[in-house]
């Protein structure tokens, strides 16, 4: 399994996150330092809170540049909530702010129609062939989506008016929308199988 290292964003709560990957076997601790951010042999970046705020605090800590190298390398990286929106190019929560653009697309507020935040459970339904996603339901807090499934990446979708990317896949890179750590036994068997993948090898961006 080797370390696992969790980035300390500042805005994320991250005490449940913790506590999910001691369940898994882990013993994981927080970083903030870049080159432990590029050697960890697994790294989770969690996310809650705003998209700016989250964002300006991967520059302070000087963690944008090893994030994207490690991402487009395939290397092992389990991107949660915000972390997965950190991902695309931006956000329409936070005009004007770069995120990783590891993904090409932008995250999208939720329409009018329905409750904003979504706050509960939905339904995933992987494609075929997915290595690390399964169908299950698991436990959903945010305000925006990524709608369009990006380029060389498997993905779960779920529907919140309408389809939306609950999670993608790609290597040992595991991006979800939802939150595993409150998923209850669905989400402790997705982080399990995570960390113990063996590598398939990440494809370049």
């Amino acid at each position: 399994m080797g370390e696992v290292l969790v980035v300390d964003t500042g805005v994320a709560n991250i005490a449940s996150m913790l506590a999910a990957l001691r369940r898994a076997g882990s013993e994981p601790r927080l970083t903030t330092r870049p080159r432990e951010v590029a050697d960890a042999d697994a790294l989770v970046l969690p996310g809650v809170g705003a998209y700016r705020a989250g964002m300006e605090a991967l520059r302070r800590s000087e963690l944008i540049a090893p994030l994207r190298d490690r991402l487009a390398e395939g290397r092992p990286t389990l991107a949660v909530c915000l972390g997965l929106q950190f991902l695309c190019e931006g956000s329409e929560e936070a005009d004007g702010v770069e995120g990783l653009g590891i993904v090409e697309g932008y995250a999208e507020r939720f329409d009018a129609s329905v409750r904003v935040p979504q706050l509960g459970w939905n339904h995933l339904r992987p494609a075929a062939g997915s290595r690390l996603l399964a169908d299950g339901y698991a436990y959903f807090a945010n305000s925006y989506r990524l709608r369009t499934a990006p380029e060389g990446w498997g993905v779960a979708q779920a529907d919140y008016s309408g389809p939306f990317i609950a999670a993608m896949e790609r290597g040992d890179v595991l991006a979800c929308q939802f939150h595993p750590e409150l998923s209850g036994r669905f989400g402790r068997e997705l982080i399990a199988r995570w960390l113990k993948r063996p590598a398939q090898g990440g494809a370049s961006c």
